[in-house]
């Protein structure tokens, strides 16, 4: 197949871009820069100028594919409203040109939030806790085979930028690893590499359902998180009460308290996907998580 990737330099983009040349498929990712374009080379996939805000290069690169992964997007927590409008606009785009065809789109949402305090399920929509608006505008799209990929808090391995380092800077920063509460919460969690193969195999499979978990560990708790962090930095860990967290954790405590356990029973059953990869636990005990 012929496969039109945004987000192909990212930390997961790139082990869907390296898992999909493995398995035999031709890539085009999406670059921005010349950075960019550099990396998506040297990958061995066919380089595609454009970016997210540029709605004709998103709609040639879907023109030429016989399916869309979509996985670039905004990191920035600050400008999260205005970065969500320009995921919600590049979608449109891309849909636009899939249309009436049976090219998949296959574009990246979360878990986090996504039923607090129970197990979450591939048959759960979004709410109020935490609108999705990848999945949200892609699932209205009439006429495009759509699907969305969530992935878990922790999508973890080497060269991870997400929550995990978040964790770790903050432990550095104020002299101890915290949880809360009891640290009981519980975080889903999936190596890089293992998430990869669930978008390829999702998209060789022609997308037949709506949501796919990359689901490894339904859930860890997050005192063991903290643990690993204070043991690596040889800091305190520490428990904050609750009406602590916002003073420790600031913007994240949100996220630091959520406990969301996931399943991924139906994505293991619908696409013959399991976890190859090391946990959670045992990927974050290396010494590149605590690299300065």
């Amino acid at each position: 197949m012929r496969v039109f990737v945004t987000g192909a330099t990212g930390f997961v983009g790139s082990a869907v871009v390296r898992d999909l040349i493995a398995a035999g498929h031709h890539v085009t990712g999406l670059a921005r820069t010349d950075a960019g374009a550099a990396a998506v080379a040297a990958m061995g996939a066919e380089v595609h100028r454009g970016s997210l805000e540029d709605h004709a290069s998103l709609r040639s690169g879907a023109a030429a594919s016989d399916g869309v992964l979509h996985l670039a997007f905004n990191h920035d927590f600050s400008k999260f409203t205005e970065n969500c409008e320009l995921d919600r606009r590049a979608i449109l785009a891309l849909g636009e040109e899939l249309k009436g065809s049976a090219r998949p789109l296959i574009v990246t949402s979360g878990v986090a939030l996504l039923a607090p305090g129970r197990l979450a399920t591939e048959d759960d929509e979004a709410t109020q806790h935490f609108p999705r608006v990848s999945e949200s505008t892609a699932l209205s799209l009439a006429g495009v085979r759509a699907a969305a990929v969530r992935l878990p808090p922790s999508t973890h391995g080497e060269g991870d930028h997400g929550f995990i380092p978040i964790l770790i800077n903050l432990a550095r920063e104020k002299g101890v690893a915290a949880y809360i509460g009891e640290g009981v919460n519980r975080w889903p969690a999936a190596h890089r590499t293992d998430a990869a193969r669930v978008y390829r195999l999702a998209l060789e499979q022609g997308a037949t359902e709506k949501h796919y978990h990359a689901i490894a560990e339904e859930g860890v708790p997050f005192k063991a998180i903290a643990e690993v962090i204070g043991k690596r930095l040889g800091v305190p860990v520490v428990s904050k009460a609750p009406e602590e967290a916002e003073a420790h954790f600031g913007w994240f405590a949100r996220f630091a308290g959520v406990d969301v356990p996931t399943s991924s029973a139906k994505t293991r059953a619908t696409l013959g996907w399991e976890p190859k990869e090391k946990g959670l636990i045992e990927d974050l005990d290396q010494p590149y998580y605590f690299k300065v």
